[in-house]
């Protein structure tokens, strides 16, 4: 494990530079170039805003009269962001090694440290949208409480979970080609069998109980307490979250080191 974390170490000014040019190219050639990272947050903010509070006048009761015309905005919102940083990281980290091949040949980094480039761009794209998120609250007058010091308490264990699964995923992808489309229509599916863009309200009871075995479930229902609610989210699903996605890191980690020479070769 010392060895492990010491070439982590040693690859991280290879991991700063990979974020970085991330960041650039994601825009690269445009005229207003790195200003979109700033720009399509702050849009998806105002659609979400207006679309659904404005337009559809969709809202959830009990926050009172001024912060009700916004509470379904702010419900949508918590949800959709978790979740894109979620599914991006995941998808482009189950293709990372098959993309960075020509470098993961050439260059002496560690495989356990190249997933953390997707994460740290990811990361800084989801608090910008927060950014832009705090500021239309304190905009609508809807109360901070101290119970935002657990977000990113819930973040990290999410890019912690997506760090361990998507381990594995790009080890199994290098020899399975289709792996990539596999994890993008489970996405796909993921997406609406959690409840992001809809309430649990409306959902059977029976559905609800089989709703725990989500994990997803958990993270956005915690995102949701800390910031809507202004409340602890419920410990024991976050702590069964926890213990599995250390059990699933351990598998990623003794898989890697089963497979590390053969995978450099393949690719």
């Amino acid at each position: 494990m010392r060895q492990r974390l010491s070439a982590i170490r040693a690859s991280l000014p290879v991991i700063l530079h990979l974020t970085r040019q991330d960041l650039i190219e994601r825009h690269s050639g445009s005229l207003l170039g790195a200003t979109w990272t700033f720009i399509a947050p702050l849009v998806n903010i105002l659609v979400f805003v207006l679309v659904f509070s404005r337009i559809m006048g969709a809202k959830l009761e009990g926050f009172g009269a001024e912060i009700d015309q916004y509470s379904y905005s702010i419900y949508l919102i918590c949800g959709v962001l978790a979740w894109t940083a979620f599914a991006n990281s995941l998808g482009r980290i189950t293709n990372l090694y098959k993309d960075q091949s020509h470098l993961v040949t050439k260059v002496s980094v560690s495989l356990l440290a190249l997933p953390l480039s997707v994460l740290l761009a990811e990361t800084i794209v989801y608090i910008i949208s927060m950014g832009f998120f705090i500021g239309f609250l304190l905009l609508i007058d809807f109360p901070l409480s101290a119970y935002w010091i657990g977000v990113p308490v819930i973040f990290g264990l999410q890019c912690l979970s997506v760090y361990a699964v998507g381990l594995s995923l790009a080890i199994m992808a290098v020899y399975l080609k289709d792996i990539k489309e596999v994890v993008a229509v489970v996405l796909q599916v993921w997406f609406w069998v959690t409840p992001i863009v809809y309430v649990t309200q409306i959902l059977p009871p029976w559905v609800l109980g089989w709703m725990q075995l989500n994990p997803f479930f958990t993270l956005v229902n915690a995102y949701r307490d800390l910031i809507m609610y202004q409340r602890l989210p419920e410990l024991l699903p976050l702590g069964i979250f926890t213990a599995v996605t250390a059990l699933i890191l351990c598998l990623s980690l003794w898989l890697l080191g089963r497979t590390e020479r053969d995978l450099r070769d393949c690719l």
